[in-house]
C-alpha cells in the first residue's frame, strides 16, 4: 500500500511565484516568475523572467525553467512535478511544459487579462491563447489551474507596460 502525498497548497506556492515576480522586477526584468515543485510540495528550482540583459525575447520564466528541470531531473520525478506560475504561459512555454513532461500547471494572471495589461508593448506581444489550448493538442494530459490569485498577479504589472 502506498501512502497518498497530500493535495499542495497552490495560493502559497503561487504566492511565493508571485513573491519571486517582485524580485524579478526588483532587479530590472519582467516582472514574471515561476517555480517547479516536486510531488511532495518541496520547491526545486525558481526562475524569474530572463529577457535581460541580452533582450531574449524567449527568456520567459516558465521556458526557461522548464528547460533547467528537464536537463537536471529524471523524467519519473517530472511526472510528479508542477509548475506554479505568476502568469498563464503563453504558447511557447506551454509547449516547453508538455515537452517536459510535468503533472500540472498553476497559473496566476490569465494571458487574455495580462494582453489587456500590455497593450501592444514590443518587448510581451502577448497571445491570446490560453495554455488549455495547446495542451488539449497533445497525446497526454496536464493538469491546469488558473486563473488563481489573479488581481494579486495583475498588481505586479502595475506601471510596467506603460
Amino acid at each position: 500500500m502506498t501512502a497518498e502525498i497530500p493535495e499542495p497548497d497552490h495560493e502559497l506556492l503561487l504566492r511565493i511565484a508571485y513573491a519571486e515576480a517582485r524580485k524579478a522586477r526588483a532587479s530590472g526584468n519582467h516582472p514574471f516568475a515561476a517555480i517547479l515543485v516536486g510531488a511532495d510540495g518541496q520547491i526545486l528550482m525558481t526562475q524569474h523572467n530572463a529577457y535581460q540583459p541580452h533582450g531574449d525575447m524567449t527568456g520567459h520564466a516558465e521556458r526557461v525553467l522548464m528547460t533547467r528541470a528537464s536537463t537536471t531531473y529524471s523524467a519519473e520525478l517530472l511526472r510528479g512535478a508542477s509548475m506554479y506560475t505568476s502568469a498563464e504561459p503563453c504558447a511557447m512555454c506551454a509547449g516547453a511544459a508538455y515537452w517536459t513532461g510535468i503533472k500540472r500547471v498553476v497559473y496566476g494572471l490569465s494571458e487574455r487579462r495580462l494582453k489587456t495589461i500590455t497593450g501592444d508593448h514590443p518587448e510581451n506581444p502577448t497571445l491570446d491563447l490560453p495554455c488549455r489550448d495547446v495542451f488539449a493538442a497533445g497525446q497526454r494530459r496536464v493538469e491546469v489551474i488558473g486563473p488563481l490569485l489573479e488581481g494579486e498577479g495583475a498588481e505586479l504589472h502595475e506601471g510596467v507596460w506603460d
